[in-house]
């Protein structure tokens, strides 16, 4: 049974609902090879290999220079290195026929010894999001050089691994990391795929540079002679390289909200949220239950009656946003629900709660301090950051921000725990499964990013994540993540308070952008730049 999905729909419903500005479709031209597309970077990661950090801080460069197994597009998913997938009826072996003819960038063949090294050494023991999700694969077969065979000791919905494939789903190279320390390759910062870019130079905290694949699998493409990712950490720098044509797309919200509108009314450029359905995102407030204090849900209530979120909406994200009610977002369809506990904007709810857990105003006119880490994503993670602290002396509680790079902020929040209470987003992908249940799981990997770091356990909620992530029943499932949902709500290990989109703004000069579900994570073997 090979599987074809189309679920985007509501994903595209909810952004126009938030009011975005769609890139317009253009009737087809002739297309302009070569050139050189330069795209603005606001934060690096120090790290290039999906397999190891899913990440949009990733993908946006490496997704061109190392494939995922399927990728999806507005038409459902779309065979990449993989070119069927099927499985059997108990959920227990998922069967995927691979692309032949293609090759590493250094010339060996791609095969599934790749696929089964990859599963096994990176996507389940060291790649975030996916080591849960792949908690129970067993072993990849590989009965002939263009078939791996998962298996599973339990059921592993075909529509779910489907769903994590295109973020969670690039194979590495057996060749090059079989034998070494893999957290340690250098191939993690000079990544070697089977993408339409290769990879030439990364300089810290300047540039990545990738080149033409002449030999990729697609035939007559790429059409760009390369790409350069320019790290800009100061938006207004950003927004005057784009003005000034030496940079030619910006995305995940990477200028100002006010450049964003500004720059929406000048013909030189297009600005949106289309490209961004499969990646919507909340803004978080994360909780390290390590505090006593924090580990009051009386406290995690009343910060929560402390937010204006109405106020953040249109100040911070200028109306593209909506309240979150939960881990799961409206674009997650039948796993989505509205029927969950909220918390109304009420400071003098929030006073009462706070006396009532014990925490009365002292002599310094506070009742507690807090250290937070706000997420160096962009403008509105900052924005976010200091409106918390604004709200939260509102309700007598002191917060002082601890800016940080991204190794900063990650380190840390999830590997230090040198936080009390911190910022960032959750990225939806697709399926509760496949990067959401994490935030809430407890056991995972010491250290791993955007997962459940922050001292927090219910036996109750992980049974329940594990017996949703293994339902073959699409009802019973979404029944499941409903109740997770509203239990999420209720005990508040994590504040999922803003649901939004991303925004790009992108020169006219580039063709063919934003065109799939995935855009900016995608591989842009089909854009070209007009001279």
């Amino acid at each position: 049974m090979t599987l074809t999905m189309k679920n985007t729909g509501l994903a595209l419903a909810m952004a126009g609902a938030l009011g975005s500005v769609a890139f317009t479709a253009t009737a087809e031209e002739e297309v302009q090879k070569g050139g050189t597309a330069v795209i603005h970077m606001i934060s690096e990661q120090r790290i290039l290999n999906p397999a190891l950090r899913a990440s949009t801080g990733v993908y946006a460069i490496t997704g061109k220079i190392m494939e995922p197994m399927i990728d999806k597009t507005y038409d459902g998913y779309e065979p990449v290195l993989a070119t069927e997938w099927s499985g059997t009826e108990d959920g227990l072996h998922i069967t995927l026929k691979l692309r032949e003819g293609v090759k590493w960038h250094d010339g060996e063949p791609f095969t599934c010894a790749d696929v089964s090294f990859s599963a096994m050494e990176m996507w389940k023991k060291l790649l975030n999001y996916s080591s849960a999700l792949q908690a129970n694969l067993e072993s990849v077969d590989c009965p002939d050089p263009h078939t791996a065979v998962f298996n599973y000791s339990k059921p592993m919905p075909l529509a779910l691994f489907v769903a994590a494939m295109p973020d969670l789903g690039h194979p590495a190279p057996k060749h090059l990391y079989e034998g070494t320390d893999i957290l340690k390759s250098k191939y993690n910062t000079a990544p070697v795929g089977t993408g339409p870019f290769k990879f030439v130079e990364y300089e810290r905290g300047q540039y990545v540079l990738a080149e033409k694949n002449e030999d990729y699998w697609r035939e007559g493409f790429p059409y760009l002679d390369r790409i350069v990712w320019r790290f800009i950490k100061d938006k207004s720098a950003a927004a005057a390289a784009l003005e000034a044509g030496e940079v030619h797309e910006s995305g995940f919200i990477g200028v100002s909200m006010a450049d964003i509108e500004r720059l929406g009314k000048d013909e030189r450029f297009t600005v949106g949220t289309k490209g961004y359905e499969n990646n919507v995102a909340h803004s978080t407030v994360e909780f390290n239950h390590r505090n006593p204090i924090i580990a009051d849900i009386k406290v995690r209530q009343a910060m929560y009656h402390g937010l204006d979120i109405d106020y953040a909406i249109k100040t911070i994200m200028r109306g593209y946003a909506k309240p979150g009610r939960g881990p799961v977002p409206s674009a997650g369809g039948a796993n989505y629900t509205d029927d969950v506990p909220t918390y109304d904007y009420d400071p003098a709810l929030a006073k009462s709660l706070l006396d009532a857990a014990g925490y009365p105003v002292k002599d310094d006119g506070f009742r507690f301090h807090l250290k937070h880490r706000p997420a160096p994503w962009g403008e509105y993670t900052q924005l976010w950051a200091e409106y918390f602290a604004q709200a939260m002396k509102e309700i007598d509680i002191d917060v002082e921000i601890l800016t940080n790079d991204a190794p900063g902020f990650l380190n840390g929040v999830y590997r230090d725990y040198d936080f009390d209470t911190a910022n960032g987003w959750h990225q939806f992908r697709s399926d509760p499964a496949v990067s959401t249940m994490v935030w809430l799981r407890s056991g995972q990997p010491a250290g791993t990013p955007w997962s459940n770091q922050f001292g927090w356990k219910s036996e109750e909620i992980d049974q329940m994540i594990d017996d949703a992530a293994s339902e073959l029943d699409s009802e019973k499932r979404a029944a499941m993540y409903h109740e997770i949902q509203a239990r999420s709500m209720k005990e508040l290990p994590v504040m999922f308070a803003i649901e939004h989109p991303f925004i790009s703004v992108t020169s006219t000069k580039l063709h063919n952008h934003h065109n799939t579900p995935r855009w900016n994570s995608s591989s842009w073997y089909d854009l070209w730049l007009e001279k």
